[in-house]
């Protein structure tokens, strides 16, 4: 017998034990008219609600509690740690609606479905119509979470695919290089060292790919699980600005940090939220100073924001309107670089996406933006983006504080006004 029917089975029985000991306690009350159509019996009066939902908690499980239209009366424990705010989406969904109109006392439903928002979630739910009294039934709903089984299918279809399609340029180039070292180069030093180099080169770049598919395969794993640590930020920025200072040392870049005292810690995983971070330095770093006459100026500042976004710390970038009423914790990461046309932001968090004609087409894996999306989902945070050619770039990021998570997506911002670098110092 399958995990999930022991599970159902266990609901059942505990609805049913409560059913019997109060049809004993309470014969004949609530009895339905003659002729009433199962389908819409009344709903289970309070007493009875209470003492079989005090039974139900009780049973490790996402279980909820629905009336016979389907109106959710009650979630247990599991079902909110599990689900949260998406348990109303889960019963809202075709899927479980056509299931639960079907049901008739006794009769049993199984729905798989997918959510798509906030994060792409799969859910299989279980319904079981019960009478717990003369005229009186509820359904019990029990939720299992596929999520992770759901991403390592659609990782290894992704891998094969995007794996089979960037990798056949720097393959190709292997083979073609190995083939003249064989033959016209064989004997010939010098162009079997720049040969070496170029292959080395290649290598690397694969190397890159693969890493960072992994990367972004375990990031999606994760992503339907709420962070449950607490992020410092002054210990974010420092741990940044640590692992980025090899990319900087000797560079034409400069990295500026302001950082606000006594900024609160806020839920997340501190090790994704550097990550996030430091994809973004990386970026200007590699990006920015794409022209070679030009000293590339980095700002990573942190601040936070109170009602309708509004910095209450002075931060790099025109405080832009994120986060709603709430206040959460906002990084900038700003260059003065050569900037990005404004056609190009809506698509930069997609995978491969890479501007033509910029040093991201050719040394980029496009898969550095993708991944700080799905991370920045998982916390329930939101990605600005803002530049103008000539001028610069400026990424904000920001997450809420305290556990209520929002359950809006990700939004990607287009703004026109020029991102103002850090000042040094």
């Amino acid at each position: 017998m399958r995990v999930e029917d022991l599970v159902a089975a266990g609901a059942v029985l505990s609805a049913a034990c409560m059913a019997w000991r109060l049809a004993r306690r309470r014969p004949g009350d609530g009895a339905a008219p003659a002729g009433a159509d199962p389908a819409r019996a009344i709903p289970p009066s309070a007493d009875t609600l209470a003492r079989m939902i005090e039974t139900l908690d009780l049973v490790p499980a996402a279980i909820l509690v629905l009336d016979a239209g389907g109106r959710i009366l009650h979630a247990g424990p599991g079902a909110w740690e599990l689900f949260g705010d998406s348990l109303g989406a889960i019963i809202r969904h075709p899927a479980s609606q056509s299931a639960l109109l079907r049901l008739r006392d006794g009769d049993r439903g199984e729905v798989d479905l997918v959510l798509d928002v906030p994060v792409r979630r799969a859910v299989r739910g279980q319904f079981r119509r019960v009478r717990i009294a003369q005229g009186e039934s509820v359904v019990l709903a029990t939720l299992l979470d596929w999520s992770e089984q759901d991403a390592v299918e659609r990782m290894r279809t992704d891998f094969v695919a995007y794996a089979s399609h960037e990798l056949r340029t720097p393959l190709a180039a292997l083979i073609g290089f190995i083939e003249t070292l064989r033959g016209p180069a064989a004997e010939d030093p010098p162009a079997q060292q720049r040969f070496l180099g170029v292959m080395a080169g290649q290598a690397a770049r694969m190397q890159r790919l693969l890493d960072r598919l992994l990367m972004l395969s375990r990031v999606q794993m994760t992503e339907h699980r709420k962070p449950r640590g607490l992020v410092d930020p002054a210990a974010t920025i420092a741990r940044v600005r640590d692992e980025a200072a090899p990319l900087l040392d000797g560079g034409p870049a400069t990295l500026h940090v302001d950082l606000p005292p006594a900024l609160p810690d806020f839920p997340g995983d501190s090790d994704q939220v550097v990550q996030v971070l430091l994809n973004l330095v990386e970026n200007a770093i590699k990006y920015g100073s794409g022209e070679s006459d030009r000293a590339v100026r980095i700002g990573l500042r942190a601040r936070q924001t109170g009602p309708g976004g509004a910095a209450i710390s002075v931060g790099a970038v025109r405080p832009p309107a994120i986060g709603g009423a709430r206040t959460g914790i906002a990084f900038s990461v700003t260059d003065n670089g050569p900037g990005i046309e404004a056609r190009h932001i809506p698509r930069l968090t997609e995978r491969f996406y890479r501007v033509e004609g910029t040093v991201a087409r050719r040394t980029g894996t496009g898969l550095g933006l993708a991944i700080v999306k799905h991370i920045i989902d998982r916390h329930d945070g939101r990605l600005t983006i803002e530049s103008v050619v000539g001028q610069g770039t400026a990424f904000t990021v920001w997450f809420p504080l305290g556990d209520t998570m929002s359950s809006k997506r990700h939004e990607t911002v287009t703004d026109t006004s020029p991102p103002q670098p850090a000042d040094p110092g």
